[in-house]
This record gives C-alpha cells, sequence and structure tokens, in this order.
C-alpha cells in the first residue's frame, strides 16, 4: 500500500509512531548507555512530545477538511521549531572548542534556581554539555538526526493535512 496514499488517521498514526520511536531511542541512550542528554536536546524532545501529541490526537479525532488544514499548519509549525533548536545546537556544536568552557548547570537546577527566561536564555546560549558530540550514528550527531526528523515530520505532517483528497 502507497504511503502517500494512506487516509488522514492513518498518517497522523504513523507519524506518531515515529515520534514515540525516537523518544523511546533517546531514552535508551540515556538510560540504557548513560549518556545524559544536554538542555538543548531536552528542549529537543520537549518538540517531540508536542509533536507526537498532535498527531495522536489527529489520528483519533480523524478531522474534516478544514481541520486537517489546522493539524497539517499545526505539525509544520512544531516542526519547524524543533528544526530551529537542533539547527542551533548543531551550530554549538560545529564550533570550535573553547578550553575556557565548562560544564554548565543541567537544565533541572535551570529551572529551580532561575526564572524562565533565563532558563531558556541559559539553555540556549549552550554549554560545553550542548557542544560535546557523545554519540553519533552513521557519522551524525543526535542534533542531526533530530534536525532530519523535525523537517520530514514537518513536512508528512503538512502534507497529510494540505493535500487534495
Amino acid at each position: 500500500m502507497n504511503p502517500f496514499r494512506w487516509p488522514f488517521r492513518i498518517q497522523c498514526l504513523a507519524g506518531f509512531l515515529v515520534c514515540a520511536g525516537l523518544l523511546a531511542y533517546a531514552y535508551y541512550v540515556q538510560f540504557g548507555m548513560g549518556i545524559e542528554p544536554c538542555p538543548m536536546c531536552i528542549f529537543q524532545r520537549i518538540v517531540f512530545i508536542l509533536l507526537g501529541i498532535v498527531f495522536l490526537v489527529g489520528a483519533i479525532h480523524g478531522p474534516a477538511l478544514v481541520g486537517r488544514r489546522v493539524y497539517g499548519a499545526t505539525l509544520g509549525l512544531i516542526a519547524c521549531i524543533g528544526v530551529g533548536i537542533a539547527a542551533r545546537h548543531i551550530w554549538i556544536q560545529h564550533q570550535p572548542p573553547n578550553p575556557f568552557a565548562g560544564c554548565g548547570p543541567g537544565l533541572n537546577y535551570m529551572v529551580a534556581n532561575f526564572t524562565w527566561s533565563k532558563t531558556l536564555q541559559m539553555a540556549f546560549t549552550g554549554s560545553a554539555d550542548c557542544a560535546k558530540i557523545s554519540h553519533t550514528i552513521l557519522g551524525l550527531s543526535m542534533p542531526e538526526w533530530a534536525l532530519i526528523s523535525f523537517f520530514l515530520l514537518g513536512a508528512g505532517g503538512a502534507w497529510a493535512g494540505w493535500r487534495r483528497r
């Protein structure tokens, strides 16, 4: 069966399963392999969770034309946020190493001790934790795979919502 001709609900279910699989792998890397995520990795996970929720609601709801377009636009917008976060993370990873950079505080510490605006500013500034590439798959780092995944999930979700029936 051609996936480009699947009904909207099945496409949303497939998007949800992809998001769930990506998150499951991220948690395996964290808890199974012992590689702790940096704050930017956690924000990327949050975006995958948001995408997964919208995909799941779309699969359960199965809306008419206008609703499909709203879901498609929402998925595209959320994926664009993920692309931006992943692109910033990749940019940080490809900067020359700073010998004076120290490991920044974890996200839990930042949330407990700083305002939300200060926490976001610190997280997106990046730290030595964000610059370190600790795990690769086929030569690409996790943020590079996240960028590809956000792009494909966003394009797929937007296409599912806006294609002609």
